[in-house]
């Protein structure tokens, strides 16, 4: 069967996969903190045929090679919410997961105060009302709030200890500037996306260290999708996988004429 089919029917797959991830960007153009996915392509084998005048050039279309996450800052927007956080520059706020020990990494600075129950000698460390941080032993069940993300995960602190809040303090009535850990890796390529805007790191990026970004309360970070981008590329997509379609319908006519031949 002419190649041109095959080379089309692969062409029109990866353009389905392109316009994935310009929908997911779209979709995900409101939330905090999202980074946007930019999909890239390679040239699949290509391989001589013998021809006529000489050899000729055949290949069977491309793929898309990989959706890299696009690490750009985004504009800041004020909330006036003291729980908010935004970073300011480079880094990532770091959530602990208490169940599987996992810790992931995200952009998104809407925490909120979550209620965590320990049962034993519990040394805690918390900010008072002066945001001074207080060390003490208790004894027994302990009921402290800590910042979290919401989804049961604690916000980690500039040394990598849970954020535990006072006391009395569960209103957020005069709530200090806490101390939010801002953590970066020397190398972002290939950091792989959980969902809610959170990611881990792989091997290639090495170890984890503090961020050179500043953490900003009461700020949120919007998502760096470009709407006006991203349905340009979804046009070009569904271009694209139209072309496609035309190509194997021309083929297939192709193909009919020969058989019908007698």
């Amino acid at each position: 069967m002419n190649i041109s089919f095959y080379t089309a029917t692969t062409g029109a797959i990866q353009q389905q996969d392109r316009l994935d991830v310009h929908a997911n960007n779209i979709a995900n153009i409101n939330n905090y903190g999202f980074r946007a996915k930019q999909p890239s392509f390679s040239q699949l084998m290509t391989g001589p045929v013998v021809g006529i005048e000489g050899d000729l050039m055949r290949g069977v279309g491309s793929r898309m090679e990989d959706a890299a996450t696009d690490f750009r800052q985004s504009g800041l927007t004020g909330t006036e919410r003291k729980l908010d956080y935004a970073i300011n520059g480079q880094g990532f706020f770091g959530l602990l997961d208490p169940r599987t020990g996992e810790i992931s990494y995200t952009r998104d600075g809407s925490f909120t105060l979550s209620e965590f129950k320990e049962t034993g000698d519990v040394t805690v460390t918390e900010v008072n009302e002066l945001g001074e941080a207080v060390t003490r032993t208790e004894s027994g069940e302990v009921s402290k709030w800590y910042l979290s993300d919401g989804m049961g995960r604690f916000v980690l602190g500039k040394t990598g200890q849970r954020i535990a809040v006072a006391d009395g303090m569960e209103e957020m009535t005069d709530l200090p500037e806490l101390p939010v850990g801002v953590f970066d890796f020397i190398n972002h390529d290939g950091m792989l996306s959980l969902g809610d805007n959170r990611m881990v790191p792989v091997d290639k990026n090495g170890q984890v260290g503090l961020g050179s970004g500043e953490a900003v309360q009461g700020y949120l970070e919007l998502s760096n999708a470009d709407l006006a981008n991203e349905l340009t590329k979804v046009i070009e997509s569904q271009r694209s996988f139209q072309y496609m379609l035309r190509m194997i319908t021309t083929s297939d006519e192709i193909e009919t004429t020969v058989n019908g031949l007698r």
